[in-house]
């Protein structure tokens, strides 16, 4: 097999749709693509697999493709909105060809559907909307006329100007397309193609109060751009008849819809209807809280896109919609993180370690790596001093079977640096531990002995002379079921330990240096980065995500 077939072999269906039509000249050789989200809320790691699809066939057969913003909807729509998007397509690494938007078509698409009213396929409609639905049947019986179905091309054209015009209420009356009320398929039963919304649209203005329904617009959109390959999720495939009819009944330029699986994630939810309400009723910080699985709350959790595309590549396009198990997620960003951040340490729950046999004042200068998985990341110099702060989870008093770290009189390696021996272990009043007091081997440098002799247990450390404190926020799964949607109410479901805050912690002078959103791993507790809430008197860190699975041992527990 040559690296042709090999490659041909290895694409996924829609791939290999596309280079049969390249190979047919089925465009003319050309690939035009699209991405069209509608601007009413952020986009998450779901669009992400959209995004890299869109742009990504587009970018490997050396076309194009558009961002297009489906602003049909003026009541939920937003120039915000349309920032973020622009935001988050170009972290991830892309860049549209042309800026589009669905309301700078609206003009075309009313003499459009002009067209269908004069071709006699569609009619101006006054039922009110439960009416309509009364009307259409259901899935094993046929819907019944519209009593407006057989109103006179020249009267529908008239109602449908007024309509225009704002001679109207809102719902008072809708264009509707005239096709078959018997339809098995519900979306072919007289859809409503236009309705009437009073509404400011924030790129249009007041110039229009009817606005053009998805089903009719997304088709047209597509047509007057010129676009070849039209992706969408499945939940689009028995739309696409509506497609095919609105572009036939026309005669346009029709482009190939095809619809492949969505992205589903456990332990949280991709609506955005649902996430707006959880930021509306206040669950979550807002739309960039790291909890959440948008965009900009993975980018302030300090998720490198690097590690969604790898994602995405990962699970591939099908045709069939399943869960991917978040783990597989987690995965990817330890596994890119790990390859490519630096080092630092951290303590999160300090607890006081004194060196007694060392010098007062001494001050030695440790040099430590910067990431053991690239030599061109270098090294760092750390601070040691007689005063230092350990994990107080390194340390056990009368310590379990498997423990290999601290105990009193147990010699340990304390990481780049020296060998200690607890020698005693100062309690309050209530007999907590507050303080150890230990010796350390000056021979042991760098964690090699002129004896050569083996300790069990290495542990991270900070100076308390030269620490800096920081607040830590320790992230976790937003919700403690794998699909919240399946709950009668999804928010009875949320992790109440999605966010732990942490205090006090202390960490290595050279971690408040990293800026905002860049990730560093803190040595044998996890991936962090600076967060935006940040300021001169507290320094705020996010935890990315642990350096092991932990989720599974904690649900065992419950």
């Amino acid at each position: 097999m040559n690296s042709r077939e090999e490659h041909e072999n290895s694409l996924d269906f829609i791939r290999e749709m596309v280079a049969k039509d390249n190979e047919s000249e089925k465009h003319d050789g050309r690939v035009h693509t699209r991405f069209p989200p509608e601007p009413n809320g952020y986009l998450h790691i779901g669009h992400a697999k959209a995004i890299c699809l869109d742009f990504g066939v587009a970018r490997e057969n050396s076309g194009k493709c558009n961002l297009r913003f489906d602003d049909t909807n003026p009541a939920k729509e937003s120039v915000e909105f349309e920032e973020a998007i622009k935001a988050d397509i170009r972290w991830l690494g892309f860049e549209w060809d042309n800026l589009c938007f669905a309301s700078n078509y609206f003009e075309q698409m009313y003499e459009y559907a002009k067209q269908l009213i004069e071709k006699g396929v569609a009619y101006v409609c006054d039922l009110s909307g439960e009416e309509v639905r009364n009307y259409r049947g259901t899935l094993t019986t046929p819907g019944r006329n519209s009593p407006y179905r057989d109103r006179s091309i020249d009267e529908n054209l008239d109602l449908f100007r007024l309509m225009r015009s704002g001679e109207f209420d809102d719902g008072a009356k809708t264009l509707r397309a005239k096709i078959d009320m018997a339809s098995p398929n519900m979306n072919m039963r007289d859809p409503a193609l236009y309705r009437i919304k009073h509404q400011h649209h924030h790129n249009t203005g007041d110039e229009w109060c009817i606005y053009p329904m998805y089903d009719y617009a997304h088709c047209l959109e597509d047509s007057i751009e010129g676009i070849t390959h039209s992706f969408c999720t499945l939940e689009f495939e028995d739309n696409r008849p509506l497609y095919d009819w609105v572009l036939d009944q026309l005669g346009v330029f029709h482009p190939q819809q095809t619809e492949f699986a969505r992205l589903s994630l456990t332990y949280t939810i991709m609506s955005k209807r649902k996430l707006a309400q959880l930021v509306e009723d206040k669950h979550v910080s807002g739309w960039d809280d790291p909890r959440m699985p948008t965009l900009s709350g993975l980018r302030r959790r300090g998720v490198p896109p690097q590690a969604i595309i790898s994602f995405i590549d990962r699970i591939g396009v099908a045709k069939r919609d399943s869960n991917v198990d978040m783990a597989l997620f987690e995965y990817c960003m330890r596994d890119d993180l790990n390859a490519r951040v630096e080092r630092r340490m951290g303590v999160l729950n300090p607890l006081p370690l004194v060196i007694d046999n060392y010098p007062e004042g001494k001050v030695d200068e440790l040099e430590c790596i910067n990431n053991p998985e690239d030599d061109s990341a270098g090294t760092r110099k750390v601070k040691f001093t007689k005063v230092l702060y350990i994990e107080r989870d390194d340390f056990q008093e009368i310590p379990h079977k498997k423990f290999r770290r601290l105990t009193q009189g147990r010699e340990i390696r304390l990481r780049y640096a020296y060998f200690i021996t607890c020698t005693d272990v100062i309690k309050d009043n209530d007999g907590n531990v507050i303080e150890l007091r230990c010796t350390y081997d000056p021979e042991t440098r760098g964690g090699s002995t002129p004896d050569g002799r083996k300790v069990k247990g290495t542990i991270h450390w900070v100076s308390a002379e030269y620490a800096k404190p920081a607040t830590i926020r320790l992230y976790d799964r937003l919700f403690t079921v794998e699909n919240p949607l399946a709950e009668d109410n999804f928010t009875t479901s949320l992790n109440p330990d999605s966010l732990t805050e942490l205090k006090r912690c202390m960490i290595e002078p050279s971690a408040a240096d990293f800026d905002t959103g860049v990730t560093f791993q803190f040595e044998r507790k996890g991936y962090f980065c600076k967060d935006i809430d940040s300021s001169d008197d507290e320094l705020i860190l996010n935890r990315t995500v642990t350096l092991r699975d932990t989720w599974k041992k904690i649900q065992n527990r419950r």
